[in-house]
């Protein structure tokens, strides 16, 4: 599909430099643009590429003062990383505008869905399910019995929803995330053996949320593992059961979170936390990569790093010590060996 100059300006409220009728049909970076394609300058670093870029349309901010000639067309807005963003939005837009449901598509008879909903070559729809309007179920996904499903939600090829799931409206499921499967649940035995504990409960995901490949978010052994609005996990993560997620929480890849822990809202999770069980994290934390937690956040704000964790300034003043830590053994040898001379 093509876009104009003209229409991409008029659709972001934007001024023309140069060719109004030009078109593209596609978008690139900066530095590997090509004829056809729309680019955008919003990081100064980048700045040197407008001037060779072969981007038939560039977005640029409304205070950009141009050091030579350009060749390509210019779109002057108020932010070029919000207007590129807001565009890709469009794109993604036309990219998933199907609906329709796959004659080889398996849609029990109880299940019920709006209207507008696109579900795709085989794909599983449980008994007694209910789906939204203009949501979307691509292939090989699984939707178990009792399952809801709000408006406007996606569930990528190869999702797996277990039964009673609980997923709110506009949501995004990535492919091969597993949402519902039991808990770590098992009981230790006198012979050395474990008994399984059974997980009856379910999980609850509110609006809004984005949920990464072949991430796992287990159901609660009794009540609900919840995800509140607005959280966003990335790939390969671990929600234990019981856990609660507050809103707008974004946690990074390779993250666990271990069974009954609740964090906060807004909290920022880097990649590669472990975080223990029965703990509270409060509001608006922030936990850098690879961080071990072992013990409740009581203050919200809080910024911690290392592992165990310990305030990020901390962390990084023993950082340089460890550095330093072959010169000071060092410098500890030789006033050993003076001492011991003069004795």
């Amino acid at each position: 599909m093509e876009f104009s100059a003209v229409q991409i300006a008029t659709f972001l409220s934007g001024t023309v430099e140069g060719d109004p009728e030009v078109k593209v049909y596609n978008v690139a970076k900066i530095e590997e643009g090509a004829p056809g394609m729309l680019s955008f300058l919003a990081n100064p670093k980048y700045s040197q590429y407008l001037y060779t870029t072969k981007s038939s349309i560039v977005l640029i901010n409304n205070d950009f003062e141009l050091q030579g000639e350009v060749t390509a067309t210019l779109i002057r807005v108020p932010d070029a990383y919000a207007a590129f963003a807001q565009l890709l939005g469009l794109y993604q837009q036309f990219m998933q505008s199907k609906t329709g449901v796959s004659s080889l598509a398996f849609i029990s008879k109880d299940a019920t869905y709006g209207d507008d909903v696109y579900i795709g070559e085989f794909a599983f729809i449980g008994e007694r399910v209910k789906i939204g309007n203009r949501v979307k179920i691509y292939p090989q996904a699984y939707i178990g019995d009792d399952a809801v499903i709000g408006d406007d939600t996606i569930v990528y090829a190869g999702a797996k929803l277990y039964a009673q799931t609980v997923v709110g409206k506009s949501c995004i499921l990535h492919s091969g995330c597993v949402i519902g499967a039991d808990g770590f649940g098992f009981a230790p035995q006198e012979d050395g053996s474990y008994k399984k504990i059974p997980q009856i409960g379910n999980v609850s995901i509110g609006d809004n949320v984005e949920i990464g490949a072949n991430t796992c978010v287990d159901c609660a052994t009794m009540g609900s593992t919840r995800i509140h609005n607005g959280v966003k996990l990335d790939n390969l993560i671990q929600v234990a059961h019981n856990v609660e997620l507050g809103n707008n929480t974004a946690m990074a890849a390779q993250t666990g979170v271990s069974g009954s822990t609740k964090i906060g809202a807004n909290c920022i999770v880097a990649g590669q936390v472990g975080i223990a069980g029965h703990l509270h994290i409060a509001n608006n934390t922030k936990i850098g990569a690879q961080s071990g937690i072992i013990s409740n956040i009581k203050r919200e704000g809080e910024e911690v790093m290392g592992s165990p964790v310990m305030p990020v300034k901390d962390f990084l003043r023993m950082s340089i010590h460890l550095r330093q830590m072959d010169k000071l053994v060092r410098r500890i040898e030789e006033l050993e060996k003076k001492l011991n001379e003069k004795q």
